[in-house]
């Protein structure tokens, strides 16, 4: 349950700013879009409030504490738990800022708030590294949970849910694998063998976020269980690993654009006959498609609105930096300049229609399920990344060189969102598909469009009208001579 949001200390330079901004603009609640309005129930209206002024004031000020805390050296930053990450946790919880992603309707061990609030919810957690992680609404371990919530056995659910929703352990979720096109999941080559009452596994993965953390646990593994299966949907089996069962190697971590991602970070994963019991089977062999599908559904949808947050906060320090008195070129504060108003009417253009699309699939998602919502999720799964990329490219422009190096969090946020365009699926599964869809409409269009033809000279014909071009000219240079 939410409480009363207060900081112990206004009195700083930063916060009373922040508490400027906040009175000039009005709560998170006062922004809601109004096709959202009515699916918002007052206690979200109360949490988004509480959740937009705890990433404001304790999570935005702490994301470079976090990453000083990490230290320096591959070995370290993957060992190391920055503490002021324990802090936002537990000032998070007091507030009942926690476990805020599990959907009611949907899951009963979440915080009773549905796809759509958490999505606007998500738009601020995505404004700050720690963010998500200060309220374990971070991935992979928000679509790990919801795929044992879902689909896991009681034990399961004991053994791995519980630690997980109290924040004491992490998650890693392996698909995707470096030598086969992983965006096809019928290409997983990772072996699953059935030997008496276990399960052996061979094979690499890598992309494994999460799994650099010494705190991650447990693995949720895709792999081929039964190659020879007639349907190539059914040849694949999700399974439970733990982290620590022999025959594992983390060989590396993986770079995003030369940032490390520490300590969670993206793992190339080896597994030599490492066993594991049947009892790790999530929902029952050759059903592994019907669990990722499951998973990535409302996955996209967090990504998505993540992303608007950090869109967001790109336009803030892009209207900073053009309202910087320091910064006259030409003889001018950049604000003087027409195109950098136009670059900032085009982002706020972009981001509130790109919100609507999420929102909308939120709802959809609400309202039926993940599949019922498959086009609106792929939609927003497209659209929003993109438009993310396009605000931050311009923030980084008027910032120039500032823009690309440490001194603002810009070059990190284009190097995060860049990969949303790839995680959950490439743009081109999702337009392919978008695509192949909107055109099975296209023979019946046609025939409507050829009966609307007819009609219509059916109706010239019946009130005895002419039906000329008219832009006819009909203008001969006069007979060819044989």
């Amino acid at each position: 349950m939410s409480v009363p949001y207060s900081i112990k200390d206004q009195k700083s330079e930063l916060s009373q700013n922040l508490m400027v901004s906040t009175a000039d603009s009005g709560p998170a609640s006062s922004k809601i879009p109004m096709i959202a309005q009515h699916y918002v129930s007052e206690r979200a209206r109360k949490t988004l409030d509480i959740v937009e002024k705890f990433v404001e004031e304790e999570c935005i000020p702490a994301d470079a504490v976090f990453h000083q805390q990490l230290g320096e050296g591959t070995a370290h930053r993957f060992s190391t738990h920055p503490k002021i990450m324990d802090e936002l946790k537990e000032k998070a919880k007091k507030l009942g800022l926690w476990n805020l992603f599990l959907a009611k309707g949907h899951f009963k061990e979440g915080a009773g708030f549905s796809n759509l609030e958490y999505g606007l919810m998500a738009e601020y957690l995505g404004k700050s590294r720690t963010a998500s992680e200060a309220t374990n609404c971070a991935a992979p371990d928000t679509g790990n949970m919801e795929v044992l919530a879902k689909y896991g056995t009681e034990e399961q659910k004991k053994q791995w849910l519980a630690p997980l929703l109290a924040g004491e352990i992490r998650s890693a979720f392996l698909m995707t694998e470096p030598d086969v096109a992983s965006s096809d999941a019928t290409n997983i080559t990772l072996r699953m063998r059935k030997e008496g009452n276990d399960w052996v596994l061979n094979g690499s993965k890598w992309w494994s976020s999460g799994s650099g953390d010494p705190r991650c646990k447990i693995y949720i593994v895709m792999g081929k269980s039964d190659p020879e299966n007639k349907s190539v949907y059914k040849q694949q089996s999700v399974i439970l690993v733990p982290a620590d069962t022999p025959g594992i190697t983390i060989h590396r971590m993986l770079s995003v654009y030369g940032y490390d991602d520490a300590p969670h970070g993206h793992g190339h994963i080896s597994f030599d006959n490492v066993r594991v019991p049947d009892t790790c089977m999530i929902l029952g062999a050759g059903r592994g498609f019907e669990v990722i599908q499951g998973r990535l559904g409302p996955g996209r949808i967090h990504h998505a609105m993540r992303s608007i947050g950090a869109a967001e906060r790109a336009l803030e320090f892009f209207l900073a930096r053009i309202n910087d008195p320091r910064k006259t070129p030409f003889g001018e504060q950049l604000h003087k300049h027409g195109i950098m108003l136009e670059r900032v009417a085009r982002s706020r253009i972009e981001i509130d229609a790109a919100r609507l699309v999420v929102l909308n699939a939120a709802i959809k998602i609400d309202q039926t399920n993940a599949k019922g919502a498959l086009k609106e999720i792929a939609e927003a799964k497209v659209l929003v990344p993109t438009m993310a990329l396009t605000v931050i490219d311009r923030a980084v422009q008027a910032f120039g060189g500032a823009g690309v190096c440490q001194d603002t969090p810009l070059a990190n946020m284009w190097a995060q969102g860049r990969t949303m365009r790839i995680v959950d699926g490439p743009d081109e599964v999702h337009l392919v598909q978008l695509g192949r869809n909107e055109n099975k409409r296209g023979v019946g269009l046609k025939k409507r469009i050829d009966w609307q033809t007819n009609r219509t000279a059916e109706i010239f014909k019946q009130y005895g009208v002419e039906s000329p071009d008219p832009l006819a000219l009909n203008r001969i240079s006069g007979k060819a001579k044989l």
